[in-house]
């Protein structure tokens, strides 16, 4: 078998990936999540695609965009960017937190076999560009694919079976399902840090390994009481998505570093990616102050004054990467 990365251009072999941050979101439709979250809405071609622009010129190759079907994710948008900026877009399929659905939605209303095929098709024919938000189920297919599945919890055990746990749940062991199906990688947002130990049980109960999944948001709190927990997250072998960078509201790079360097110590460099789950209070081009290429400008200095070396910056940003998107085909 062959491995590869699904991009939205087409798949690569892994080699061709290059620096890649691993959690980013370049376009957001108007829906539930903007109505919640202002900073939710990306829709201008224009200014994600300088965004990108500005990205590469630094020496960014790849990202991947981590919104999922019928929560915002603009799939046409996502390949014009990818195709006007050079960079490498691997997109995403699966599902976002449950905030961000109508009660009708179709998250809510199929069961494990439905979301598993929806999934599949996603990775393996092309994503749906219709019912880009709303609650129907999408119908006009694309021949470009997902690369990933992305999943989301509220920071809750998905094992319990209060409120809506039970969705949670089967949307889980859907995705875990569909990626055993597909050979593909799922990236799954931890809220607060906060619900590893479920999500990778109901995940690997479907026949996944834990080097096939990325856990995004662990270091959302940094501080010595959530340390053994996140020891533990990365002692069960899963990717460790880190992307708590340059959002001052959580804490300071600094400290953000400093995790980094404390888990390199314990052996787990070749776990690490790094991303910095854009908005657009974030992005340059949507005048914020941050921008993609943050990590190139301002995060990597950081990572040097604790001792992270240039060849443990190119392990997290293309030698990791480019195992943890790769799939068999």
């Amino acid at each position: 078998m062959n491995r590869v990365i699904r991009t939205v251009k087409g798949d690569i072999p892994p080699e061709e990936l290059g620096y890649c941050q691993c959690h980013e979101h370049l376009f957001i439709a108007k829906g539930i999540s903007g109505e919640k979250v202002p900073s939710l809405i990306m829709e201008d071609v224009n200014k994600t695609t300088n965004e990108l622009l500005m990205y590469h010129y630094c020496g960014g190759s790849a990202v991947v965009d981590a919104q999922p079907v019928g929560c915002g994710r603009m799939v046409k948008e996502l390949r014009l960017a990818s195709e006007l900026s050079g960079v490498h877009v691997v997109a995403s399929t699966g599902f976002h937190k449950l905030d961000f659905y109508n009660l009708d939605h179709f998250v809510y209303r199929l069961d494990k076999e439905q979301l598993t095929k929806l999934f599949t098709d996603e990775l393996t024919i092309g994503m749906y560009t219709d019912k880009v938000n709303g609650n129907e189920v999408p119908s006009i297919g694309s021949s470009y694919k997902a690369g990933i599945i992305k999943c989301a919890s509220d920071g809750r055990d998905i094992r319990l079976t209060e409120d809506n746990l039970p969705i949670y749940k089967k949307l889980f062991a859907a995705a875990g399902r569909a990626a055993k199906v597909a050979n593909a990688p799922v990236m799954t947002h931890l809220e607060m840090g906060k619900g590893a130990d479920s999500q990778l049980e109901v995940l690997t109960a479907q026949g996944i390994t834990p080097d096939r999944i990325i856990m995004s948001h662990l270091d959302r709190i940094v501080n010595d009481s959530v340390l053994e927990y996140q020891l533990s997250v990365a002692k069960s072998g899963v990717y460790l998505q880190f992307d708590t960078i340059g959002r001052l509201k959580y804490h300071d790079d600094a400290s953000e570093a400093k995790l980094i360097a404390f888990l390199c110590e314990k052996g787990f460099s070749d776990r690490i990616l790094l991303g910095l789950d854009t908005t657009n209070e974030r992005m340059k081009s949507y005048g914020g102050p941050i921008g993609l290429d943050y990590i190139f400008n301002s995060f990597q200095s950081e990572l040097r004054n604790y001792g992270i070396e240039d060849d443990l910056i190119h392990q997290f940003t293309v030698i990791n990467p480019m195992h943890a998107l790769s799939m068999e085909t």
